[in-house]
């Protein structure tokens, strides 16, 4: 199944004691381009969350941002200085009373250290659950995607076909006007008859068409594999395309017939909107 390049995807959860949100988004771009953005304690895990990226996508521009909630991470842990209190303990014990008093820096609230490996796996865990997200919205659309293309190949088949159609005509028609024409021109003089066809015929040929539709018919079918296929194939389909358009060029350099000129105009604007929807795909 093709698959879009733009995408997005979340997912929400706790990576060593931190409640952590994982968001993505992409679109199209010719290479794999990921950027993460992270907070500063958790940089580390940069490399991981990327790797885990290319793990499902091989094109697009993919931004992905990783922010904390400090409110529901478990990250804080209170400290006490021990050295401190027994000083204090001791001095309360030499007094002889404990009255009131204050204790002041034997408590504390601080970070706890939180290890790397232990973040990173927490982080990547929540990123897959996001990219499986994200991975699905980009087969929806790649199924929209693989419909509409599907639909303008059977199109370009019956276009071929109708080239096909009329073709043989227009090569005979353009023999005979151009058979007619050298006669006009040479009928004050010795020529030899079968010279006068054979030329004919050569010339004819040269608007013959055969070798472009078998061409057409061979890309279409090896575009209509490509979209039914399983891995990434946006770069083959885009090379097809500029071989379709090649072939539809040919034709139209070659056309002797206004009915085959409106067809060929039809072929290159099917093929144009099939470049414009296959710029999104995988």
């Amino acid at each position: 199944m093709i698959r879009s390049m733009t995408g997005y995807g979340a997912a929400k959860g706790m990576a060593a004691g931190l409640s952590v949100t994982v968001e993505l988004k992409s679109v199209n771009n010719r290479y794999l381009d990921v950027s993460v953005k992270l907070p500063r304690g958790l940089l580390s895990a940069e490399d991981a969350l990327k790797a885990a990226v290319g793990r499902h996508t091989t094109r697009g521009k993919v931004d992905m941002f990783v922010t904390v909630d400090a409110a529901e991470s478990d990250d804080m842990e209170v400290r006490v200085n021990e050295p401190l209190l027994r000083g204090y303990i001791d001095a309360l014990r030499s007094a002889g009373e404990m009255g009131v008093c204050r204790l002041p820096e034997v408590l504390s609230v601080a970070r706890r250290e939180v290890d790397a490996e232990e973040l990173a796996a927490g982080l990547v865990e929540i990123a897959e659950r996001a990219l499986t997200e994200y991975d699905a919205m980009r087969e929806r659309e790649g199924a929209r995607l693989r419909e509409d293309v599907l639909a303008r190949i059977a199109y370009i088949g019956e276009l071929t076909g109708a080239v096909e159609a009329r073709a043989p005509e227009t090569v005979a028609e353009y023999r005979a006007r151009l058979e007619q024409k050298l006669r006009e021109v040479l009928a004050d003089r010795t020529v030899d008859e079968a010279r006068i066809l054979t030329e004919c015929a050569i010339f004819a040929d040269r608007v013959a068409v055969d070798e472009e539709t078998v061409r057409l018919r061979s890309h279409l079918d090896q575009l209509t594999a490509l979209v039914n296929g399983e891995s990434p194939v946006g770069r083959k389909m885009d090379f097809l395309i500029q071989e379709l358009n090649r072939e539809s060029n040919t034709i139209g350099s070659k056309r002797q017939s206004a009915d085959i000129a409106r067809v060929v105009v039809d072929l290159k604007s099917e093929i144009e909107k099939i470049r414009e929807q296959i710029q999104n795909v995988e």
